[in-house]
């Protein structure tokens, strides 16, 4: 007789890794949200795997949580197969380590490791403004750089880094980011023209159903989304700081293939 496969997971934890925090919480999975108030914990310094992973552990101790509950790692990384092959604002011995393994090793618990952008924006399908919609959907996180995250009919297309598009002999967020804006001193007009040429090549590359913007300035979509004129609808994120957790517990609950 076969083995009558489990039900998924009706909660699953989810951890956001940053350069200054370390963040989470449980998820409730049939909401996209919070099961109870998130923990921050500051990021080690050195933020090294060792310092990090223990961190983690520490955090998910905290919330004494049963052992079959998955968890979902955010990371300021490409991340492919679970392995880093970048890092931002984490320490550079990062690059080409193995996160879901150290976090699997501290933990004791099954893990995935995601980058930071595909989590925020898998949850914003989910959950959030791009929820039921099918098709091709683009997430963009405008910060400090612009994240990206691509899903094509509810699956996660990984590490599309579509921040760093050439554009005009620039690499594009440095010119279209949120801190481009604030660095040069931009009017909303000004950057809404830098937002339109970027989204422009975008769109023409990839052809979306849906744009999703995000990141803390979407709490201003109102100043500078009516200013573009592009063909593809063009929509403010909803779950603002919580995506990323949610996204990375959703995506573990699920035993999607990145890892």
């Amino acid at each position: 007789m076969s083995t009558p496969t489990p039900p998924p997971p009706t909660t699953a934890f989810g951890i956001d890794i940053g350069g200054s925090g370390i963040k989470g919480a449980p998820v409730d999975l049939a909401e996209g949200e919070f099961a109870a108030d998130r923990v921050r914990i500051p990021t080690p310094q050195p933020s090294t795997p060792d310092a990090v992973a223990a961190t983690v552990a520490e955090l998910v101790d905290s919330f004494h949580l049963p052992p079959e509950i998955p968890i979902g790692v955010t990371f300021p990384a490409v991340i492919q197969h679970g392995v880093a092959r970048s890092a931002a604002n984490v320490d550079d011995s990062w690059i080409g380590t193995d996160v879901t393994a150290v976090v699997r090793g501290t933990t004791g618990r099954r893990v995935l490791a995601v980058n930071d952008a595909d989590a925020a924006g898998y949850a914003e399908t989910l959950y959030g403004a791009a929820r039921d919609k099918p098709g091709v959907v683009l997430v963009v996180t405008l910060g400090t750089g612009i994240g990206s995250c691509l899903v094509v009919d509810g699956t996660l297309v990984p590490n599309t880094e579509l921040g760093h598009l050439e554009i005009d002999g620039h690499d594009a967020e440095s010119r279209a980011a949120d801190s481009a804006r604030e660095r040069e001193d931009l009017s909303w007009e000004q950057w809404a023209e830098r937002l339109q040429r970027y989204f422009r090549v975008v769109e023409d590359l990839l052809w979306p159903d849906l744009i999703v913007v995000g990141g803390g300035v979407s709490k201003k979509h109102e100043k500078f989304l009516p200013l573009l004129d592009l063909r593809t609808p063009v929509v403010p994120a909803q779950l603002r700081n919580a995506a990323g957790i949610v996204g990375a517990a959703a995506l573990a609950a699920r035993g999607t293939a990145l890892d």
